[in-house]
């Protein structure tokens, strides 16, 4: 069954606003575990954007799930991730123009520094993922380079519609088939929100999505409790759908 991983990124994105103590999202994150999330996702980024170092040493103290931490391959946040003792590690692109991340990490285009990178990682101890485009050929870039899991980026799924929707769906669906052929565990997200998560969550072989901002936004209205509480509801729900109705 699909797992939540509640990304707190812009809990803190509204800290920064004001360079305020509040909200906490150290605090956020305990209260989303308390809803049902399974995971706390954060991305420390170069710029400082959103989450802070101390952020992240902060949740890794604090909460009683795992610990996610994106990062890019600059040295500088390596070297603290390195430290950080997180649960698991996911490798993004970066870029300080982006509003937020735009798109899969090019694991082919990167191999010499991702060689060095992800067994340093996988060294402290935790799975290490690979944040890709759900194209073939990065699936297999990544199996070659011996990461643990893949994470499928959604956002082009998230912002079709109608029949182009179906056709990124099965996009997602023929690359978690070959990755779980070769070994790896797939995660999936980036865009997910309420009306479009159940048939990602339904797909064989996702383990974990991560969803941070359309949660987060949700939780200005109704609340983090409930808001991490119906996502987490609608994951279920699909799971136990596909589980019923297996696609042909």
């Amino acid at each position: 069954m699909a797992k939540l991983h509640v990304n707190i990124d812009h809990v803190a994105t509204v800290r920064q606003a004001r360079r305020e103590s509040f909200p906490d999202p150290v605090e956020w994150a305990l209260r989303a575990e308390a809803a049902g999330a399974a995971g706390i996702t954060c991305h420390l980024r170069v710029d400082r954007r959103h989450v802070q170092d101390q952020d992240v040493s902060r949740l890794r103290d604090a909460i009683g799930t795992r610990l996610n931490l994106e990062l890019s391959l600059a040295p500088e946040i390596v070297g603290i991730a390195l430290e950080s003792r997180a649960h698991a590690f996911c490798l993004v692109p970066e870029s300080r123009e982006e509003v937020t991340t735009e798109g899969g990490l090019n694991v082919r285009a990167e191999l010499d520094r991702l060689t060095g990178v992800v067994p340093a990682l996988a060294d402290t101890g935790a799975a290490v993922s690979l944040f890709i485009d759900p194209e073939l050929d990065q699936v297999r870039a990544s199996a070659e380079l011996g990461a643990m899991f893949v994470e499928l980026h959604t956002g082009r799924y998230a912002l079709a519609t109608g029949s182009a929707r179906e056709a990124e769906l099965e996009r997602l669906q023929q690359a978690s088939m070959l990755a779980m052929e070769l070994g790896l565990l797939v995660n999936a997200g980036h865009g997910l929100d309420y009306e479009n998560v159940a048939p990602v969550a339904g797909l064989p072989g996702i383990e974990e999505l991560n969803i941070g901002f359309a949660i987060v936004a949700e939780s200005l209205y109704s609340g983090v409790d409930q808001a991490v509480g119906r996502m987490a509801s609608l994951i279920r729900e699909a799971e136990t759908t596909s589980r019923n109705h297996p696609s042909s």
